[in-house]
């Protein structure tokens, strides 16, 4: 098992248990994404680092009984959480397959819609994705792809890291690092990888997205037990100064409390691009 798969593996189970709010977070955002593919009923549908399979289940209702969805992740444990999910809500049209998203290994399928929600970022290598959903999809179809922004859009992102990197005694990070959570939030470089990766008509538009909880706490709650990418970076921090990052961590973000709750930014990134038809080039007359 490769570290990413590991990763997501160890914060698995809290990542679903966290399902309510995540849906509740990503609801908006999650519509937009699919009607950027263009989902529509008895579509064969591929669905890339799904996760527990929260859009996968929106995907399932939208493609109908004559639909079909490949729902694919790195973590072994989501694949299992996800696909025991879909089958207790009653749907059997949805295939679940444990596979790297810059390995699907899918090309020629023909899928007619492709989506990856928060997943992309987190590849090492996001061209060999981008290239394997465009090779996983038949001419004429979209793919729809949804990763955070810039970093002043997204600032509890920011101070996680800059919080973790005091604590670690490490200078500031590169924010747009490969595979880390901001790192497709350069301007341009998402519609650029599209582009190179052989799709057309790219589309990127943003979308705000607050995270809403009853507290800030609650918050620190759900980094600490479903957030994977942020386990891993906090639990190396030595063990003598992690509580004193999450307390400042808490502090800082507290700032979010208002009157409704806690409500912490999150500027994301929708990008959609179409697989070109064959051009047909009519034979010359002798």
């Amino acid at each position: 098992m490769n570290s990413a798969a590991a990763t997501w593996d160890a914060a698995a189970q809290g990542w679903h248990d966290s399902g309510p709010q995540v849906r509740a977070w990503l609801h908006d955002a999650t519509a937009a994404l699919l009607d950027a593919a263009g989902i529509e009923a008895g579509m064969q549908v591929l669905d890339v680092a799904a996760g527990a399979g929260d859009q996968t289940l929106d995907i399932a209702r939208r493609v109908g009984a004559r639909g079909r969805v490949l729902a694919t992740d790195v973590s072994p444990r989501l694949v299992t959480l996800g696909a025991a999910a879909l089958r207790g809500a009653g749907f059997h049209n949805v295939e679940w397959r444990v596979v790297d998203a810059q390995t699907l290994g899918l090309a020629g399928a023909g899928f007619d819609a492709a989506v990856c929600r928060l997943g992309l970022m987190f590849c090492p290598q996001p061209a060999l994705a981008l290239r394997a959903l465009h090779d996983a999809l038949r001419p004429g179809a979209r793919a729809a792809v949804l990763v955070f922004g810039i970093p002043e859009g997204n600032p509890c992102i920011t101070a996680l890291a800059r919080i973790a990197q005091r604590h670690a005694g490490a200078p500031p990070g590169d924010p747009f690092a490969p595979g880390t959570l901001l790192s497709l939030g350069r301007p341009g470089l998402l519609a650029q990888g599209l582009a190179d990766s052989g799709f057309s008509d790219v589309r990127i538009d943003t979308i705000e997205a607050p995270f809403l909880m009853p507290s800030v706490h609650h918050y620190i709650d759900f980094l600490r037990s479903a957030a994977a990418p942020v386990i891993a970076q906090w639990q190396a921090l030595p063990s003598g100064v992690r509580a004193a990052a999450w307390e400042a961590l808490t502090l800082e973000l507290s700032a979010f409390n208002g009157p409704q709750g806690w409500q912490g930014p999150n500027r994301l990134l929708l990008a959609s691009a179409r697989v070109d038809k064959p051009t047909h080039n009519p034979r010359t007359p002798a």
